[in-house]
């Protein structure tokens, strides 16, 4: 018999497994592990790293603490600048193998608010950022401070509004291939 994996989509992973994490129905991990297998998709090394990663939290409390602020029903920029910095904070919240591209992925499933406009959590991965513009305020093409992170997803927001779509649409725009 052989099994043949399809792939999951962003929709499955920012729809119903954000939505049934923010409904307390899916636990942090649940969340985290539909995240990371939609990011690694088939990638040999991405079993290991999701181990690794989902090994350092068995109980979810760093996922929780991580994701407190975007989970309410409007995260402000502050919330996700907490969101992003708990995160990074190894005392608290920091998982191995989760660095800026999988964190934000896992920001903007959780807190991406649909027709609500302004300032919303999207993916800045290496893909991403080697795609922006200078006035996106991504300097570097890893490694990205909250304040970076945050000055992209204003410019987002702004060519958001301009152009009369959702921010995401600003993200895929500038990754076409996603």
């Amino acid at each position: 018999m052989q099994l043949v994996l399809s792939p999951v989509s962003s929709d499955a992973v920012g729809g119903r497994h954000a939505d049934a994490y923010r409904a307390g129905s899916a636990s942090p991990r649940q969340l985290l592990t539909a995240v990371l297998v939609w990011a690694y998709g088939p990638i040999g090394y991405g079993p290991w790293r999701a181990a690794r990663s989902l090994g350092a939290d068995p109980g979810g409390k760093r996922l929780v603490y991580a994701l407190e602020e975007v989970s309410a029903p409007a995260p402000d920029e502050e919330a996700l600048r907490t969101a992003y910095r708990r995160f990074g904070d190894p005392d608290q919240a920091r998982l191995p193998w989760l660095g800026p591209g999988l964190l934000t992925k896992v920001l903007s499933f959780v807190g991406y608010r649909r027709g609500v406009g302004g300032v919303q959590p999207l993916i800045l991965d290496r893909v991403v950022a080697s795609q922006l513009p200078a006035e996106a305020g991504v300097g570097r093409r890893n490694g990205w401070s909250s304040e970076q992170w945050l000055a992209y997803l204003r410019w987002a927001a702004e060519q958001a509004r301009a152009r009369g779509v959702e921010p995401d649409a600003v993200e895929m725009a500038v990754v076409p291939d996603r």
